[in-house]
């Protein structure tokens, strides 16, 4: 019998991030940079980095009483799926992706964040999940919870909240003015490498996702950072931090008043 990799690893010390159950919230946040991880845990009390092995490093902390862990993923689709999967396995309901994406519309600035309402599958990751006519998309409560949290929170950010369809690409420097123009064409609010095989497989394992990310550069108008600091996006980076893990906290309170209703 070929090994079931599942049943092999579910609840126990995991391969790739070096967690076991008990070492995260229920709540994870997912940066593609481990630097960005401690940026993160600067706003958690009582954070303690729990493990650090490749390109994954996870801090858990608590933000006004709910258990919260950030756990980073590095860059694309196939490294951001082993690292929820592997967190999934420990416990982990919630996985938020948080980071960078380039814009591909012209009203969109650097600094503005992007909330996803569904990814054009542009990676071959999702392919091992789902047949590639299947949607990607994340989950409704959690995203709408994230979109009235930052709406609500808009008049004090440095930049816009946009709302809309992404993009996920497997080729950073595969997208030629011919691609981004035809994903600028089709509507697409922006473009990322990780989304769309984080929704696909959060979906096969009935557990929620989401995404929030602050703007790079924008790839229509040619207004992008590549040499020196981004300050917009590092400003973007603090107001996403900021959001979701406010939006975590009434997301908490929402469903525990469910629960109490039905009497769980």
């Amino acid at each position: 019998m070929a090994l079931d990799k599942e049943k092999q690893t579910v609840g126990r010390k995991q391969y790739h991030i070096h967690l076991k159950p008990g070492d995260i919230g229920k709540y994870v946040l997912l940066p593609g940079d481990p630097a960005r991880s401690d940026r993160v845990a600067g706003y958690l009390e009582q954070a303690e980095l729990v493990a650090n092995n490749r390109e994954h490093r996870t801090f858990t902390g608590f933000y006004k009483g709910v258990k919260i862990s950030v756990t980073s993923t590095g860059m694309g689709c196939p490294s951001a799926v082993i690292a929820a999967e592997e967190l999934m396995n420990i416990g982990a309901e919630c996985l938020i992706r948080i980071g960078s994406s380039a814009a591909l519309q012209k009203d969109i600035r650097i600094g503005d964040l992007m909330i996803s309402t569904g990814s054009m599958k542009n990676e071959g990751t999702s392919r091992f999940y789902v047949p590639d006519c299947f949607p990607a998309v994340p989950d409704f409560d959690l995203t709408r919870t994230l979109i009235d949290t930052a709406r609500e929170m808009e008049p004090q950010l440095f930049g816009k909240v946009h709302c809309g369809i992404n993009a996920s690409d497997d080729a950073f420097y595969g997208e030629t003015q011919e691609w981004i123009e035809k994903l600028s064409d089709l509507g697409c609010l922006n473009v990322e490498m990780e989304s769309s095989a984080l929704y696909t497989v959060c979906h096969r394992r009935k557990r929620k996702a989401a995404m929030i990310s602050a703007v790079s550069g924008n790839l229509i108008t040619g207004d992008v950072i590549y040499e020196t600091e981004n300050e917009g996006l590092v400003r973007g980076w603090d107001e996403e931090i900021k959001i979701v893990l406010e939006a975590i906290y009434r997301f908490e309170i929402e469903m525990a008043g469910k629960q109490t209703e039905k009497g769980e």
